[in-house]
């Protein structure tokens, strides 16, 4: 079996990634990330994100969300964020449980918040019996596959930011969401009003390790009482609270640092190819829906539109079934009758057209024997 298809933390990390880090292990250097690979990378998240922006590398996805949010909340705020959002759905209760941050969730078809969302729990400001609304936070792109566009981050920013909320974004798959509009990371967060972003490697070809990325330092200073007004303080103590201060960060950093360095923008060639796998793979799934089709139209077809590296896709339980003997992937949730499953295939960086075309072959086959057809 392959599992080319089940997520894109399955796939391996890039070899350039391990020359990184079997550079970086030569000799001592000084722990807890004053060594010149984290230096290294502060200097190229500047260049991606802005001379304010501040770096700071952590071990994985969960503690990159929770750091954020924990650094931008007093203890009485909450945050509103999709149905969907692995913050909500996929982390345990982190941010709840180990910083005391209440999710607020609104119900999304696509999931990408609206501007009503922020409207959803307004009556709570002020009112010392409710969690008060005092962040939102995006997923880039989003668990469904859809992608924010650069306008409605703006317009979902300006609208927080008057409503005295600040601006979180885990940006697990920012890279992908990047490349599908064809934008520099900077569009998507430091220009469109994002103050803290949960950056992503992990999905992207790297080992092991994210980074927090404070993009506008006011709003720590400004909404972290009791952590002091040095905004590198504030996240420093929130991390090694958090339990997500590496000692020997230069290894994490050098894994960052191949991956965003501009002389190679790894980030970019990286999420292209997955981008490219995805909609191949699409693309190919209209067709098998469409040859396999009965009077009632496709029983096989897509429920979400494809605009990073995702494909989600509605299958008759018994093809499914069938494909997953020899590729791997997860169900997303039940469809809209007991025979009908909602699936999501994932496509990473190393994913190539043989093993898009090889899927696609046996989801063909599987569709044309099922019986009866439809």
């Amino acid at each position: 079996m392959t599992t080319a298809f089940a997520s894109d933390n399955y796939a391996p990390a890039h070899p350039a990634v391990l020359d990184a880090v079997a550079a970086a292990n030569a000799g001592h250097a000084v722990a807890y990330g004053d060594d010149e690979w984290t230096a290294r990378l502060r200097e190229i998240v500047r260049h991606h994100f802005g001379a304010q922006a501040l770096a700071f590398p952590v071990l994985n996805g969960t503690g990159a969300n929770v750091i954020s949010l924990a650094s931008l909340l007093p203890r009485w705020g909450s945050v509103v964020v999709s149905d969907v959002a692995h913050v909500n759905v996929d982390e345990n209760a982190a941010p709840e449980r180990m910083s005391g941050t209440k999710l607020l969730t609104v119900e999304t078809g696509d999931g990408r918040l609206g501007l009503d969302a922020l409207e959803r729990y307004a009556e709570n400001a002020g009112d010392p019996h409710r969690a008060q609304p005092l962040a939102v936070s995006l997923t880039q792109s989003t668990e469904l596959g859809t992608v924010y566009g650069v306008h409605e981050l703006k317009e979902l920013s300006a609208a927080a930011h008057r409503r005295g909320m600040v601006v979180h974004m885990d940006g697990s798959r920012i890279a992908n969401a990047a490349v599908s509009l064809g934008v520099p990371l900077r569009a998507l967060t430091t220009d469109a009003g994002i103050d803290v972003l949960s950056f992503g490697g992990t999905k992207n070809g790297i080992m092991l390790g994210e980074a927090v990325v404070v993009l506008a330092p006011e709003a720590l200073a400004t909404t972290s009482s009791g952590y002091g007004s040095d905004p590198d303080a504030v996240v420093e103590f929130v991390r090694k609270m958090s339990m997500q201060l590496a000692s020997k960060m230069r290894y994490v950093s050098a894994q960052l640092v191949a991956l965003l360095d501009p002389e190679r923008d790894l980030w970019h060639e990286n999420a292209s190819r997955s981008n490219a796998a995805a909609a191949r793979l699409r693309a190919g799934l209209d067709d098998v829906g469409a040859a396999t089709a009965g009077a009632e139209g496709p029983r096989i077809r897509a429920t979400q539109p494809t605009e990073a590296n995702a494909v989600f896709a509605l299958l008759p339980r018994d093809v499914a079934d069938r494909v997953r003997e020899r590729f791997r992937f997860y169900d997303w949730r039940p469809g809209p009758s007991d025979d009908l499953v909602e699936v999501r295939l994932m496509c990473s960086w190393d994913t190539t057209d043989d093993d898009v075309d090889a899927f696609l072959a046996e989801l063909d086959a599987a569709a044309r024997s099922e019986s009866p057809l439809r």
